[in-house]
């Protein structure tokens, strides 16, 4: 593990010197500090709720969720999904405008909607599952359009018999 010292009190530090690089690695000392007691805690960083096919999740999208890097945030779900499966992938909210995204287990993205074809900002979006496995289904805002109440849901199509 890698941790930078300064041997000098913080008062010494502002009487002697004015670089950021120090102040910054004092900041580093104290973050490479936690680190070990994050990874001990037991504590999940990420972990996607649970989802199953067929049931109907009311959630709240919020800035204690995951940073997007586009100024918004994100909800993440499980759910398992076979080979050869079809589903439909239903978002809706009346507080903010709703981006759903469908993603394989590796990270790589199957599909994406913003707008359904209902003309809203709500999203629907259709699917084809190619691989058995877990998949995430991504909920978020628009840009920087914030967050609130949403509904989710995950149906498997079936043909007609």
């Amino acid at each position: 593990m890698l941790v930078c010292r300064i041997n000098m009190s913080p008062l010494a530090y502002t009487r002697r010197w004015s670089s950021p690089f120090l102040a910054g690695a004092t900041v580093l000392t104290v973050a490479l500090r936690t680190i070990p007691a994050i990874a001990q805690s037991n504590q999940p960083v990420y972990s996607p709720l649970p989802l199953t096919s067929g049931q109907e999740i009311t959630d709240t999208l919020s800035t204690q969720d995951i940073p997007t890097g586009e100024g918004g945030f994100s909800r993440d779900y499980r759910i398992r999904l076979e080979n050869g499966d079809q589903v439909a992938i239903d978002l809706l909210s009346e507080e903010f405008d709703t981006i759903v995204v469908l993603i394989k287990g590796d990270g790589s993205k199957v599909s994406e909607n913003d707008d359904g074809p209902d003309g809203t900002t709500n999203s629907l979006l259709f699917a084809r599952i190619t691989e058995t496995g877990e998949y995430i289904v991504r909920v978020r805002a628009f840009g920087e359009t914030g967050g609130g109440q949403f509904r989710l849901k995950v149906t498997r199509l079936r043909p007609i018999e």
